[in-house]
């Protein structure tokens, strides 16, 4: 049963500035097994990584139905690319299954999270 669905759209601009304008917004929004999996993305992809976590992170937090901050926070899920480069929701606070789907553009990135009990 679907307990929960969370849907959210990030401008890819956003995050590249955020990214280099602070020195700990990576660290602040990725796990260390994100981290560890960008190791050798060249500077691109590394951007539509970290933006297409982000964004799921928020999706998921929609889903949760509490947003971000007090319930869910960024480092409470880890989400990483499994071999086929699919993305798999690894760790997370709710008690049941959590589903992921992110599509991006060179502008955007989509992000879906279905909660299933």
């Amino acid at each position: 049963m679907i307990a929960g669905l969370g849907i959210d759209i990030t401008d890819i601009y956003r995050i590249k500035a955020a990214v280099t304008h602070n020195a700990h917004f990576v660290a602040r929004i990725l796990t260390a097994a994100e981290i560890e999996q960008i190791a050798g993305f060249s500077e691109k992809r590394k951007i539509e990584y970290i933006a297409g976590r982000f964004s799921a992170k928020e999706s998921y937090s929609k889903a949760f139905g509490s947003g971000l901050g007090s319930a869910v926070r960024f480092h409470d899920l880890t989400i990483i690319d499994d071999a086929k480069g699919k993305p798999v929701v690894l760790a997370h606070p709710f008690d049941g299954k959590a589903f992921v789907s992110i599509s991006h553009t060179d502008e955007i990135v989509m992000t879906e999270v279905i909660l299933e009990r």
